[in-house]
């Protein structure tokens, strides 16, 4: 684990250090390949420089946060702003991952991809990958 995400959980309440622990967990031995780091001050995985899952302490929990999650077709994401195609759910315990969804979460994050790397490059549109 690098540092910073190593601090990152350290800041949390052991509840959400905790549920950041599993997260991370799973999400690395997921996306074994990806570049993880702590990108606007949370920990967020990235496969060739484009941003995929990341998560974040929110005060109604622990979002774990999709780029491209809106085109995934699951019941349990709530959709993000409109503008993009992100899509999250929060945790406030342990027990409410679902590591079976995690993981098809993550395995669908590998194929349904949209272009977040080169957004100011399209000057703010979105492009799919692959």
């Amino acid at each position: 684990m690098q540092k910073d995400v190593s601090l990152y959980h350290n800041r949390q309440s052991e509840s959400d250090k905790a549920i950041c622990e599993v997260l991370y967990k799973v999400i690395s031995k997921q996306l074994p390949g990806a570049e993880n780091k702590v990108w606007h001050a949370h920990p967020v995985w990235f496969i060739d420089e484009n941003p995929i899952v990341g998560y974040s302490k929110l005060k109604s929990g622990v979002r774990l946060l999709f780029w491209s999650g809106a085109g995934f077709d699951e019941d349990a994401f709530n959709p993000g702003t409109g503008k993009f195609k992100d899509a999250s759910v929060t945790y406030n315990s342990t027990g409410e991952i679902n590591k079976t969804d995690l993981e098809r979460w993550l395995e669908k994050s590998k194929t349904i991809q949209w272009d977040y790397k080169n957004l100011v490059k399209r000057k703010g549109r979105l492009e799919r990958l692959k």
